[in-house]
């Protein structure tokens, strides 16, 4: 029961109109929680947060390759502790990281390339028994076309023929292509120099942020609070890479027992796209079925495919992977989606695919610095 105190010190008891009532959502052992700044904070952070997204998306061309390579470094640092108690020198462990990593990558984009040519082959072929399975909506489909016709012609007012391909437009194309690779070049160019030397530069930062605390307290503080959130985060990243890679794995499995052909293009598929929690598996479910339209004979075994992988994500996404990770790594999905829209907005593909990696990032920092835990509270599923 509350006290309130008298001018001279005498407490008293309230009476049942000043009695505070429980609130259904109010939970007494969340009262250490630090309460939020007041509004002014609020305000000034909220304005400091828009700057610095604005600044975000100007530079993207810069900032994502960093970004990037922070996040890589977060995942390659322990195995580089294990290469240096191995006695292995610091600068050739850093490198042989990074052509282990970056070889691993060309090799599955190499193995990936013959399977999704052969399927890209077989296209014409399938397009026939896709009709054939999708032929009830048919009609629907063509009332829809007409509809868009006539709409298109009504708020134009006149059809022009559409223009002919002209020289310009393939010099045009093949200028969009250079670019795109150049722009792709540059920036794997940075992620390796960037990874690279953060690799190589170890803790140096984390001690430099030690030597210029004030007090023993803070600096033990800080040592404590880097070393959790190292642990954590690449804890957080590797079982979620292998939980992908055993997602990839039976999704191949289940392919190859449906007879659907190339598993390994299948696993691959798969292992990739859950990297992108929700939007990810819903595409999955996409390609299995068109995968399934496109080579099966029944409705039933066209819808197979799409099926069990359904089942597997099923599987992983809600029991095994929230088993794993705890709770203190699971995250609001109302966010997540939010997460994934407005880094694809920011940053295209490659900011849908790390928009998972930094809001659950961003969490655990939360969780370790107590004047944040407010929002990493916020941000728990």
């Amino acid at each position: 029961m509350a006290v309130i105190v008298q001018s001279r010190g005498e407490p008293v008891k309230p009476t049942l109109a000043e009695e505070p009532t429980a609130h259904p959502l109010y939970d007494e052992s969340e009262q250490g929680m630090p309460r939020g700044a007041d509004v002014r904070g609020v305000f000034q952070g909220g304005l400091f947060m828009l700057a610095l997204l604005a600044a975000l998306y100007a530079a993207r061309e810069i900032v994502l390759p960093i970004i990037l390579a922070i996040i890589l470094n977060l995942l390659l640092q322990p195995a580089l502790r294990l290469l240096e108690r191995l006695h292995v020198p610091r600068m050739l462990g850093a490198l042989l990281l990074i052509a282990l990593l970056f070889g691993t990558i060309v090799a599955f984009v190499t193995g990936m390339s013959g399977p999704a040519s052969s399927w890209a082959a077989k296209l014409p072929e399938g397009v026939p028994r896709l009709q054939e399975h999708l032929s009830f909506l048919r009609a629907p489909i063509e009332a829809v076309r007409q509809f868009w016709q006539q709409a298109q012609g009504y708020v134009s007012g006149d059809s022009q023929p559409a223009a002919s391909t002209s020289p310009a437009f393939g010099a045009g194309l093949l200028l969009t292509i250079f670019s795109n690779t150049s722009a792709f070049a540059a920036g794997f160019l940075e992620t390796v120099l960037v990874l690279f030397f953060l690799l190589l530069s170890g803790d140096t930062f984390l001690r430099r942020l030690v030597e210029v605390l004030p007090n023993f307290s803070d600096k033990r503080q800080a040592v404590e609070i880097s070393q959790h959130i190292e642990h954590d985060i690449s804890a957080y990243l590797i079982t979620i890479t292998i939980m992908n890679a055993a997602v990839g794995l039976t999704t191949a499995l289940a392919m190859w027992l449906c007879g659907l052909g190339d598993p390994i293009l299948w696993g691959a598929v798969a292992f990739l796209l859950n990297y992108v929690p929700i939007l990810g598996p819903m595409i999955g479910v996409a390609m299995f079925t068109l995968a399934g339209l496109l080579t099966a004979k029944t409705l039933w075994l066209a819808l197979l495919p799409a099926g069990l992988y359904f089942v597997i994500h099923l599987a992983e996404g809600e029991i095994i992977t929230p088993t794993l990770l705890a709770r203190r790594f699971t995250l609001n999905r109302v966010l997540v989606i939010l997460a994934l829209i407005f880094w694809y907005w920011m940053w295209g593909v490659p900011g849908a695919i790390l928009a998972v990696p930094m809001l659950a990032i961003t969490k655990i920092i939360c969780d370790r610095i107590r004047m944040l835990a407010a929002f990493g509270h916020f941000l728990e599923g």
